[in-house]
């Protein structure tokens, strides 16, 4: 299928719901009421063969009765009628369908391959489908939503992913957000009887909207044209690849999920490398290496600062550079001299890991400090630990009622952005919060607010030091793969 075709898909002007109940929840309901939710831009024909209304609108007691042709067609009906129902999307001129249903090949039963098998030949015929046993396509731009996805963010963003799980789908289209990025298109494809990941891995090679490719596979059904999109695609742009099924459990459990074959540990690590794509363990750290590619220049970072307070963070911060392929250079001579003096007295130390001393200091001589420790060859970006939690003890002992007044999140995202703007040294900043407890809501409300802040001004946010150096370690990893380093 043509790349315009597919993109019609993710945009489709007059989409039927098969299976939609006039009460109760069941999955066509769910899911055309999620549509509803997410405004989509076209046209909604739900489908009951016991016909009746949904919020005043009709439902029509078949595909046949639908007036005029259909763009897309998401079946959410028993298995053993997805078929017959498939081949009247494909009547009514519908360019794809995703079939939400269980009960087929995951199975592993005769009737469950036999009914995969009808899937199949008529997507053969000229009908694309996703699915079955999938939660389908989540496109922001269109309103096109996934299941159970009725309040997913409508504003678009740079990353695509494909995944076989459902529920790894729902989740990541949850976490981008908050994370820090948003989505250009999701598919959700399941056991993958027709379309899915090589395919879409083609697609989003040449999306426009698309700068960001992760994906969640726990088998493919022909390695070498997945090799070659895989390869061809991340010589492009960033993809990022979370496998399932790894260990021998794990290959177990994909077989009962979706029926795939997951292949060895040693292989897919080894075709992952040569295709320079960036392999990651979990749903947590893609999305931490999704926000660091949105955000962070794609070059080489070798030597980084590490400036907040505590020696113990320092010796933390050495320990885990040298694991993720980082180093802290040693300040020296006039830099050196240069960062000492903007810092509190006595206490600090300039050598790297800067150590502040002191929570409470002023955002305009952390500013100050990590412009003149840019100044240093060796160092290529910039991490920030400011310990706000501390805040909280200070109002406390000052007898204030609330301390994110006194906060000053909002000066030190500026300060932040502006040592990037003037040095050429990304600055990124962990939010470390070991206060987690009922008393203290106000704190994680905070923390929400100074995330938000530094986002808003381009500064990448984790809440672990380990997490950030993971991530400029995988975009690093990606540069070095591609030859990005003066980019």
């Amino acid at each position: 299928m043509f790349h315009k075709d597919l993109e019609r898909i993710f945009h489709p002007r007059r989409v039927a719901v098969a299976g939609v109940s006039t009460e109760g929840f069941g999955f066509g309901r769910g899911i055309f009421l999620s549509l509803l939710s997410m405004s989509f831009a076209g046209e909604l024909f739900p489908v009951n063969p016991r016909g009746g209304e949904i919020l005043g609108r009709k439902i029509y007691r078949s595909i046949d009765e639908i007036p005029g042709n259909i763009d897309f067609a998401i079946i959410a009906v028993a298995a053993s009628q997805a078929p017959e129902t498939l081949e009247k999307c494909l009547r009514k001129g519908a360019l794809g369908a995703e079939i939400i249903s269980s009960g087929f090949r995951e199975l592993g039963t005769p009737d469950g391959v036999a009914l995969e098998n009808e899937i199949r030949t008529i997507a053969q015929r000229g009908i694309r489908v996703i699915g079955p046993n999938c939660f389908g396509i989540y496109c922001p731009r269109s309103g096109l939503t996934m299941l159970p996805g009725p309040d997913l963010s409508r504003e678009s963003g740079q990353v695509a992913f494909i995944s076989q799980s459902g529920g790894m789908s729902i989740d990541f289209a949850f976490m981008g957000p908050w994370t820090g990025f948003h989505f250009s298109k999701m598919v959700s494809f399941g056991n993958g009887v027709d379309l899915r990941e090589t395919e879409l891995l083609e697609h989003f090679k040449d999306d426009d909207e698309t700068g960001i490719v992760s994906l969640y596979v726990e088998g493919v059904e022909d390695g070498e044209r997945f090799s070659r999109a895989l390869r061809e695609t991340s010589a492009v742009k960033p993809v990022v690849v979370y496998k399932g099924g790894q260990s021998e459990a794990g290959q177990r459990a994909v077989t009962s999920h979706t029926a795939s074959l997951g292949g060895s540990r040693v292989i897919w690590e080894a075709a992952l490398r040569q295709a320079g794509a960036i392999q990651v363990q979990s749903l947590e750290e893609m999305a931490q290496t999704c926000l660091a590619f949105s955000l962070l220049p794609p070059r080489i970072y070798r030597g980084i600062t590490v400036a907040g307070g505590g020696g113990a963070l320092g010796v933390a911060a050495c320990d885990m550079a040298e694991a993720y392929g980082l180093s802290l250079p040693h300040l020296e001579g006039d830099v050196y001299e240069a960062v000492l003096s903007c810092l509190p007295k006595p206490g600090s130390s300039a050598a790297n890991p800067i150590d502040i001393a002191n929570p409470y200091v002023p955002p305009r001589m952390i500013r100050e400090a990590l412009i003149q420790a840019a100044r240093d060859e060796r160092v290529d970006i910039q991490v920030q630990v400011p310990l706000l939690y501390h805040f909280k003890a200070l109002s406390t002992l000052m007898g204030m009622k609330s301390f994110q007044e006194m906060t000053p999140y909002l000066e030190m995202a500026a300060a932040a952005g502006e040592v990037t703007d003037i040095t050429g040294k990304p600055v990124v900043v962990v939010l470390p919060n070991p206060r987690r407890g009922e008393k203290d809501m106000d704190v994680e409300e905070l923390f929400r607010q100074a995330r938000r802040a530094f986002l808003e001004r381009g500064i990448p946010v984790f809440d672990m030091l380990s997490d950030a150096m993971r991530a400029i370690h995988n975009v690093s990893a990606y540069a070095a793969a591609h030859g990005r380093q003066n980019q």
